[in-house]
């Protein structure tokens, strides 16, 4: 199970579009045809054609900078930072399960 799915942060469509984001990512992309199914009837046609577009434009960017050896180049540093994996301290009331 990835953060995501088990993550509150985030609402059942959110960790669908994520898990979309994931199967077109992998290789060989495949995604679930009922998840299409329901992103579909969620979101639109439009809106899962473009969010498809965005997948896979970054998808290709990735593999085309990995092809090449394409490191950070220090554009964004210091716009973002990266969360930090979630322990049991970090959930909404501390603690264990």
């Amino acid at each position: 199970m990835t953060q995501h799915e088990s993550s509150d942060a985030y609402s059942p469509l959110e960790r669908a579009v994520l898990d979309y984001a994931s199967a077109l990512t992998r290789t060989p992309a495949s995604a679930d045809p009922e998840l299409v199914r329901r992103l579909r009837t969620d979101l639109g046609d439009k809106a899962l054609v473009e969010l498809t577009a965005a997948i896979a434009w970054e998808n290709h960017r990735a593999r085309f900078n990995r092809a090449f050896d394409v490191a950070a180049q220090g554009y964004s540093e210091g716009a973002c930072c990266a969360l930090p994996q979630a322990g049991p301290a970090a959930r909404p009331g501390g603690g264990s399960d």
